[in-house]
């Protein structure tokens, strides 16, 4: 059964950068998402939260044309999805890198350049310039000649930022990035994000099982659950009654400190607790 959706007013149809109309995701007979009907403006800040197999990761996965929808249609300022995009810019979970790694901080960030390509990449005084410009934008640029091995979680996630950047993308999808981040550091990579969100106008698609780091930077909730969903603003779906109603049992949200901390949702990390390292 699909639920009925808290929508916020839309945005005009020039300013609409991602629109999904009727949208499903299933597998076999389990549906992830059904009647999803959305559209992001330009600039627009949208969290995505939901229960591990909600469908999260999945629903980046369809932007970025790796995962076609079972029903329904989407566009991406008013095209079809696909691989390789360069309107799309894409930030991973914080993972370790493997000791024997050759590659440097800015071997990673150059990789959004010219990674597609075959061959080595060619030395060319245009691309060392634009590595380092986006080595400085994000506050990488003295430990950018290090090998990657070498850094910790939080230089890493800046150097995947540069590098989501490298094709001055009009949407930005971030998978978890905060995910076995610090509080310090959660902190730093969500400014960065909200940083460009704000200087480029750049949509923003957020996956995090903790909204707390950006709860301020959001403009908009997509809550994932039991094949179902609600959109709106945090305010209108990040309450008890919302979801409760969602989750098909009591759930409540309470307000703590400043923090959003939930309670009783089904599978789900708690929304308020502390990142894992």
């Amino acid at each position: 059964m699909t639920a009925t959706p808290l929508i916020t007013p839309r945005r005009s149809n020039t300013d609409n950068v991602i629109s999904l109309s009727g949208a499903e995701l299933a597998f076999g007979d389990r549906i992830l998402w059904q009647g999803l009907d959305l559209e992001l403006g330009r600039g627009e800040f949208v969290a995505v939260l939901g229960p591990n197999g909600s469908g999260k990761t999945s629903f980046l996965r369809v932007l970025l044309g790796q995962q076609h929808l079972s029903a329904g249609t989407l566009l991406i300022q008013e095209r079809p999805p696909r691989r390789g995009s360069a309107l799309l810019g894409y930030i991973p979970q914080h993972r370790a890198v493997a000791p024997q790694t050759p590659l440097r901080g800015r071997d990673l960030v150059r990789l959004g350049l010219d990674g597609h390509r075959w061959g080595l990449p060619v030395g060319d005084r245009r691309t060392r310039r634009q590595v380092d410009e986006l080595l400085e934008a994000v506050g990488a640029k003295a430990f950018s000649d290090r090998p990657l091995a070498l850094l910790s979680g939080g230089e890493l996630q800046r150097l995947r930022v540069a590098q989501a950047l490298a094709t001055d993308p009009a949407i930005l999808l971030c998978d978890e990035p905060l995910l076995s981040l610090d509080l310090h550091h959660q902190k730093v990579v969500a400014e960065l994000v909200n940083q460009r969100r704000r200087t480029h106008d750049t949509t923003v698609v957020f996956v995090t099982h903790e909204i707390n780091p950006i709860l301020e930077m959001v403009d908009r909730v997509l809550y994932l659950a039991e094949g179902r969903f609600r959109f709106g603003t945090p305010a209108e779906v990040m309450t008890s009654a919302s979801l409760s109603s969602l989750y098909g049992s009591p759930v409540e949200v309470v307000h703590l400190n400043g923090r959003l901390v939930v309670v009783g949702a089904p599978g789900s990390h708690d929304h308020g607790g502390e990142p894992s390292a």
